[in-house]
């Protein structure tokens, strides 16, 4: 059975993805989550007293932890639901969001790629890091301006799209 790290996965999205995987059976889940405005453990308390889903009250910012996640765990991906996400929140306290999702984000790529660098070659190949962003991004779309695609170019306009944006490169 395949192992997942899922990051931020008591939040509104990450918590449907983690209550789909373990209901599916396919992987184990070790959820990672702060457990800030956005997380709450009552959209995850159907899962967690199963065995399959290990959930760990930490941030992705905390190089230690992650590390200790990963050598114990052994996840075969990465899925990085993780972040800061109030937009007036980010006007008001940009520093927050500069943190957990530039930040945050980098410290999780530096550990999962050191984790990365050190497994067989099989187990390389079938690795997967998933990292979830946010329409936010492109920027604002009136009624009548065509979808965005994942060809738009970015144009974040507040502290949080421009910190999922800089996430995201």
């Amino acid at each position: 059975m395949s192992t997942y790290l899922v990051t931020g996965g008591a939040g509104f999205i990450g918590s449907s993805f983690v209550l789909g995987v373990i209901k599916s059976g396919e992987a184990r889940v070790v959820n990672l989550d702060l457990l800030t405005y956005a997380g709450n453990l009552m959209s995850i308390e159907s899962i967690m007293q199963d065995p399959r889903h290990i959930f760990v009250h930490g941030d992705i910012r905390d190089a230690r932890l992650l590390g200790k996640l990963f050598r114990e765990h052994t996840p075969d991906a990465v899925v990085n639901f993780a972040a800061e996400s109030h937009v007036d929140r980010s006007i008001a306290s940009p520093d927050q969001f500069i943190q957990t999702n530039v930040f945050g984000t980098f410290t999780l790529l530096e550990e999962a790629r050191s984790y990365w660098g050190d497994l067989p070659e099989d187990r390389k190949a079938s690795f997967r890091f998933l990292h979830v962003s946010t329409d936010e991004v492109y920027g604002s779309l009136e009624p009548d301006e065509p979808a965005f695609r994942e060809t738009t170019p970015y144009a974040p306009n507040s502290p949080y799209s421009a910190s999922k944006a800089a996430s995201d490169h």
